[in-house]
This record gives structure tokens, C-alpha cells and sequence, in this order.
């Protein structure tokens, strides 16, 4: 039974490799939302130039151009997540990476994950940002006709503003 046992513990521990799917696919995923992120960056200068070029001055110039730099900082910020996503993954289940420790061995922190809930606030605190930042992006695009919506506005941006102080604080013992 001694044989069989071992064999099976051997291929049990070696199937976590299967979470090399995850962290390839994570990555092609986070190089594919960075390049469209870029891609709708180029378009948004290229509508800039245009629109001075030719002296047109569209009603929503501002919005439309604030919107489309949001919307790329959007893309770029969930492609992070899937970066944070692919390395904790890798680093939790497959092996260390010995490229991100410095000439002494210390380990760069940014993207060091020593535990599922380590990888799980990094993400979350990323999302987060994802949903602040897309927050910003609908309250650009919307019209406001009364002093009861300007209210509300300020009341959602305090509300916003109260979440991100109280998420800085998380993980921080005073």
C-alpha cells in the first residue's frame, strides 16, 4: 500500500501545475487589456489633435476626452489585477519568483504574495479602484438639473472618499 500511496501523493501534488493555465492566460489577458487600454489612449489623442486641428469645438469635447482616458486607466487597472491575479497564483502554487528578489535575496513587495488572503486583498483593493474609477467615468457622463442631484453627487463622492481613507487602513496596525 506504501507504493501506491506515494505514487498517488506524488501525482496529487503534482497536479497544481494545472494553475500554469491560469497564470498564462492571466498574463495574455493583463499584455490584451493594457494593448486596447493604449489603443483607445492613441485614439483619444489623435481625436484631440484632430479637433484643434480643424477648429471644431464639439459641445462635449471635455467629457468625451476625460471619458476616454478613464476608460483606458479602467482597462489598465483590471489589467493589474490580472497581473497581481497571475503572479500570486504562481507564486503560491508553483514556485517563488526568484527574478523579483533584489541582488541580497529580499523580496520586492509589490507583487509578493505569501497567502490566498494576501492575494485576495491585493485584488480587492484593485477592483476597488476598478469600480472608483468607473464611478468617476459615469458621473462624467451624466447631467445634472437640480440642487437635489448636485446634493447626491456630493454626498456619493464623500461616500467614495470616506470608503478609500478606510480602505488605506486595512492591513495597517497602529
Amino acid at each position: 500500500m506504501g507504493l501506491i500511496e506515494k505514487l498517488f501523493e506524488h501525482g496529487l501534488w503534482s497536479s497544481r501545475f494545472i494553475i500554469i493555465l491560469a497564470v498564462i492566460f492571466g498574463l495574455l489577458g493583463a499584455v490584451l487589456l493594457f494593448a486596447i487600454a493604449s489603443f483607445d489612449i492613441y485614439n483619444t489623442m489623435i481625436y484631440v489633435v484632430n479637433t484643434y486641428a480643424t477648429h471644431a469645438h464639439p459641445l462635449h469635447f471635455h467629457e468625451e476626452v476625460v471619458g476616454g482616458i478613464i476608460g483606458a486607466v479602467d482597462l489598465y487597472l483590471i489589467g493589474v489585477v490580472m497581473i497581481i491575479f497571475s503572479f500570486g497564483l504562481y507564486e503560491l502554487f508553483i514556485s517563488d519568483i526568484d527574478a523579483a528578489k533584489d541582488e541580497n535575496g529580499k523580496e520586492n513587495q509589490l507583487l509578493a504574495v505569501h497567502s490566498l488572503d494576501q492575494l485576495k486583498d491585493k485584488i480587492s483593493k484593485v477592483i476597488v479602484m476598478v469600480l472608483v474609477v468607473g464611478f468617476f467615468q459615469k458621473v462624467g457622463h451624466t447631467v445634472f438639473t437640480g440642487a437635489l442631484e448636485l446634493l447626491y453627487l456630493a454626498l456619493s463622492i464623500t461616500a467614495v472618499a470616506v470608503g478609500l481613507y478606510f480602505l488605506s487602513k486595512v492591513g495597517h496596525h497602529e
